[in-house]
């Protein structure tokens, strides 16, 4: 069998927003990500506190420049929430996953609406490199990978 390399050398993993403070009417950009060497993205976030009635949102956003000006959002590429009652939908992720964006930048949206949403922080995995292995993200402090390790 071909040796097709672990995950770490086919994606790029990005730590692209800090965790957002409990609020009712959230609107948090992560950084934005250069698609150009990319199939896709994906991001997810945490929703680390909940309040009755809070919609917690996570949407994508793309641009032909590396802006937030003119970024506009895609169609169907967002995941999105209601909290019920207080703290039922602390500890999940909302996940979008956005495959051949047609722009070359694109950023993640947290959004929060009616009640408070505290979300924790924001990674993006970038797939289908079309140039492989790839570098560590330079938001990565260490790394490691192993191949069939022995116990300690």
């Amino acid at each position: 069998m071909p040796h097709i390399g672990q995950l770490n050398e086919n994606v790029a993993i990005d730590y692209v927003g800090a965790a957002v403070s409990n609020s009712s009417s959230t609107d948090s950009n992560s950084t934005r990500l250069d698609m150009s060497n990319w199939d896709g993205v994906v991001f997810v976030t945490t929703i680390t506190d909940s309040t009755a009635t809070g919609v917690a949102t996570l949407k994508v956003e793309q641009n032909t420049s590396d802006s937030d000006t003119g970024m506009t959002a895609l169609t169907g590429a967002s995941a999105a929430v209601t909290c019920a009652v207080n703290d039922d939908v602390n500890g999940k992720i909302l996940i979008v996953d956005v495959r051949a964006p047609r722009e070359r930048w694109v950023q993640g949206v947290r959004t929060s609406a009616t009640a408070n949403i505290a979300f924790g922080e924001i990674l993006a995995i970038r797939y289908g490199a079309r140039l492989a292995p790839t570098a560590t993200s330079s938001t990565t402090a260490a790394a490691a990978e192993v191949v069939s390790p022995a116990e300690v």
